[in-house]
C-alpha cells in the first residue's frame, strides 16, 4: 500500500506541471486581470479583460512548457518567477512581521518605520529580480574577503546599535532622519 504524505502529493503536482504551468498561469492571469479592471483601459467590460488576461497568461507559460523561448536574452521568465518568488515571499513577511514588532511600540513608531521598511523591501525585491536574471552578483563575488559570516555580523552590529540609539536617545529628540521619514510617510499615505 502507498502512503501519500504532503511530499508525495507535492511531487505528484511537481509532476503534474502544477509549478511549471499552472501556478505562473494563474499568477500573470490575475495579476493581469486586476490592473485592466482597475484602470478600465477597455471600459467596463469583463469578458475583453478576461481574454487579454488570458491570452497573456497562456504566452507567457506555453513556451516555457514546450521548450519554445525565443530569447536573445538567455534566460527563461518562468524559471526567474518560480526562482524569485520564495525570497519575495520571504521579504513581504519579514516586513509585516517588523510591522507587527513596531505596532507593539506604539503606532506612531510603526506609522514613521512603515516609510523605510517599503523602501528596503523595494531595494531587496529589486536585488533578487536582478539577482535570477544574473545582472549582479552578490559582494562576496566583489570582494574577496567579504563571506555570508561578515554579513550576518555587520546586520547584527547594525541591528544593535539601532537598538542602543533608540534607548538612550532623549524623549523629546526628533529622531535621525524623523524628517526623511515624514517625507517618506506622506509619499505613501492613501489620498
Amino acid at each position: 500500500m502507498v502512503s501519500y504524505t504532503f511530499a508525495r502529493m507535492g511531487e505528484i503536482l511537481e509532476n503534474f506541471g502544477f509549478l511549471d504551468f499552472i501556478l505562473p498561469f494563474i499568477l500573470v492571469f490575475t495579476i493581469v486581470f486586476a490592473v485592466l479592471q482597475k484602470t478600465k483601459i477597455l471600459g467596463d467590460k469583463k469578458n475583453f479583460n478576461v481574454v487579454i488576461a488570458l491570452v497573456l497568461g497562456l504566452l507567457f507559460v506555453v513556451p516555457h512548457v514546450t521548450g519554445f523561448y525565443v530569447s536573445n536574452l538567455g534566460y527563461d521568465p518562468v524559471q526567474i518567477l518560480n526562482e524569485t518568488l520564495p525570497s519575495i515571499s520571504l521579504v513581504a513577511v519579514a516586513a509585516v512581521m517588523l510591522l507587527i514588532l513596531m505596532g507593539i511600540f506604539g503606532a506612531d513608531f510603526a506609522k514613521g518605520a512603515a516609510p523605510f521598511i517599503a523602501i528596503l523591501a523595494i531595494v531587496f525585491v529589486t536585488y533578487i529580480f536582478g539577482a535570477a536574471l544574473k545582472f549582479w552578483n552578490g559582494p562576496w563575488d566583489i570582494f574577496s574577503w567579504w563571506t555570508p559570516e561578515t554579513t550576518e555580523l555587520m546586520i547584527i552590529v547594525l541591528v544593535f546599535g539601532l537598538i542602543v540609539y533608540f534607548i538612550v536617545k532623549e524623549p523629546n529628540q526628533k529622531t535621525m532622519g524623523s524628517g526623511l521619514m515624514e517625507g517618506l510617510g506622506k509619499l505613501f499615505e492613501k489620498k
